[in-house]
């Protein structure tokens, strides 16, 4: 059975973990194989990468090429296409991870999170080992909007450094909403109201950030929701980023991603058994 197979994967990484002495390795050697675990998955059914990619796509060709004719606000010299490249790019990253508690819930039904419960593994690396497959995935969705941007003319810097920290704060973003959607699916426990709460929270994280327009047109009360936003700081960083070739605001971004996505990781790891009860 797939489940059995999933456990014998995490048996196998337990033991010479052990055998170093290493916390540290061990937890490390424990994440990998929970990752190499969740990429199997999507090797089985990679179409989920494609069909995942077709809300952003409308959003950059449709509404993006149609409101750029609209100059509502200042997009800081560039074609407001351009300018909401990013907040396309992290609205997919986001959709991805948020969704990705599902596993979670169908490990459960499946019995393969008792399994892994069972196990000596610290529940602090099947957290981020999922966190990290998550953001893996996610670069995937990243992969196929930055091909689109470039069949489509919108300029962006491709210089190795600027895409290589891009990478990093993807897979970072894309790990917190990840372990934010663990959060949830131990607290409701059933897909159906997993499913509800994911789709009533994307939407207000996507249109509370400055994703689609800059904070500063902004009411007060949603200045202050944007700003405590982790969607704001990731299109920030990718923003300055690729947009503008800078990383003058790279501390503060990632910082605040780091904050959030470790604050994430203790709750998860805390709340993370109970979805099995």
């Amino acid at each position: 059975m797939e489940s059995d197979r999933y456990a014998a994967s995490a048996a196998a990484s337990v033991e010479p973990a052990g055998r170093t002495g290493g916390t540290v390795f061990k937890v490390l050697s424990n994440i990998l194989v929970i990752v190499e675990m969740e990429l199997r998955k999507l090797r089985h059914d990679p179409t989920e990468l494609f069909t995942r990619a077709v809300q952003p796509v409308l959003w950059l060709l449709i509404f993006g090429q149609a409101f750029s004719r609209v100059r509502a606000f200042e997009t800081s010299g560039v074609t407001y296409q351009t300018y909401m490249t990013p907040g396309i790019l992290s609205q997919s990253v986001m959709f991805t991870a948020i969704f990705f508690g599902l596993s979670t819930i169908w490990e459960r039904d499946m019995g393969i999170l008792q399994k892994f419960l069972a196990m000596p593994i610290p529940r602090v690396a099947l957290v981020l080992g999922k966190a990290l497959a998550a953001g893996i995935r996610a670069l995937s969705q990243a992969i196929i909007i930055s091909l689109l941007a470039a069949i489509t003319g919108i300029p962006l810097h491709w210089h190795p450094v600027i895409l290589l920290a891009a990478t990093g704060v993807i897979i970072l973003g894309a790990a917190f909403f990840a372990i934010l959607s663990m959060i949830i699916a131990a607290i409701v426990k059933t897909r159906e109201r997993f499913m509800g709460i994911g789709q009533l929270i994307t939407m207000p994280l996507f249109f509370a950030s400055n994703a689609l327009y800059p904070i500063s047109i902004m009411p007060g009360w949603l200045r202050v929701v944007a700003s405590v936003n982790p969607l704001s700081y990731m299109v920030d960083f990718l923003r300055n980023a690729l947009v503008h070739g800078q990383l003058t605001s790279w501390r503060a971004d990632t910082g605040f991603l780091l904050l959030a996505c470790s604050l994430a990781t203790a709750v998860g790891t805390y709340l993370y058994p109970r979805i099995a009860a």
